[in-house]
């Protein structure tokens, strides 16, 4: 292929004659992905689809603070649901009541936070209750 268009050839007619002269060649033969469909061909145009795109292979979420610790106490409720003790229990509510207090006390941008704490002792409450249901396989004694 020539580095340079030659003058006097419009830009439509050297590209053509590239591709069909790679296509000869075998150039476009085997390459990655080759019959795979393009991932993403029929979403609508996102100017920032390589930052969402990496931030998901990292892992990585980027939240305001104060919708972010709605997803920490969902999290720490499901957690306090699975917990095999009270101790256990009463620990996770500490560490997400303290994170929340914190945040409310300290957050200026973002909407607003509607999280307040929560009331441990009505939590340990219901987590015995659970326990104590029949059928419950963590149920004690």
């Amino acid at each position: 292929m020539t580095g340079r268009k030659p003058p006097g050839m419009t830009w439509e007619t050297w590209i053509d004659r590239q591709i069909r002269q790679g296509m000869e060649n075998g150039d476009f033969d085997n390459l990655p992905g080759h019959g795979r469909r393009i991932p993403d061909l029929d979403k609508t145009h996102d100017e920032m689809w390589w930052v969402r795109k990496k931030l998901k292979s990292e892992q990585v979420s980027f939240l305001p603070p104060t919708l972010a610790i709605r997803k920490e106490l969902d999290d720490t409720l499901e957690a306090v649901a699975a917990a095999g003790t009270e101790a256990e229990v009463r620990e996770l509510l500490a560490g997400i009541n303290t994170r929340i207090r914190r945040l409310n006390a300290t957050a200026t941008s973002g909407p607003p936070s509607t999280v307040g704490p929560v009331d441990v002792e009505r939590a340990v409450e219901r987590w015995r209750a659970a326990r104590a249901e029949p059928g419950n396989e963590t149920a004690e004694g």
